[in-house]
């Protein structure tokens, strides 16, 4: 194949992929993350370090728990299980665990912006809604909508997200 056939080849693949990309587990990772801000109010004597593991390995769980359903939902389905299969399944399900560095980095360098804990949970909480509405934005144009859907689509996550906020607000006052 000649060097434009073969560029050609791969461009119509990564498209391919890239309709095929799946980022709902961006947007659930970031809820979760959120979820797991607006539940940590109660930390111990390293307040940032347990967050930032708390996020992470949250995170971890149920990418975990999802690579399982989604593999024992392959069997019940009858479908053959081989390690390729579950690898693909492990890295489409990665974007839970994705979503939830952002905010833990955000925990994890407040101190240098002077943040004490509290502000450090709310500048987190930002950064997990933030990526809520990236994620589902990104899933958006990947998938081909329109700029009108895109729209609508980042702004229910932003209601979605400020509903957490709500929630924060709700519990800690």
């Amino acid at each position: 194949m000649s060097g434009a056939g073969q560029a050609t080849s791969r461009t119509v693949r990564g498209a391919g992929r890239r309709a095929r990309a799946d980022f709902s587990g961006g947007v659930y990772g970031s809820v979760l993350a959120a979820s797991v801000l607006i539940g940590a109010g109660t930390l111990g004597s390293f307040p940032r370090v347990e967050l930032v593991l708390l996020l992470l390995l949250t995170a971890l769980v149920f990418w975990a728990a999802h690579v399982h359903a989604q593999l024992f939902g392959a069997r019940l389905a009858q479908r053959d299980l081989d390690r390729r299969a579950a690898l693909r399944v492990c890295r489409e399900e990665w974007p839970i665990v994705n979503a939830a560095v952002p905010p833990a980095l955000a925990v994890a360098v407040s101190p240098l912006a002077g943040l004490g804990i509290r502000a450090t949970l709310w500048v987190a909480l930002a950064v997990a809604v933030a990526g809520q509405v990236g994620w589902s934005t990104v899933a958006a144009r990947r998938a081909g909508a329109s700029w009108r859907m895109v729209a609508l689509t980042a702004t229910v996550n932003l209601v979605l997200g400020l509903l957490i906020v709500a929630c924060k607000l709700f519990l800690t006052h």
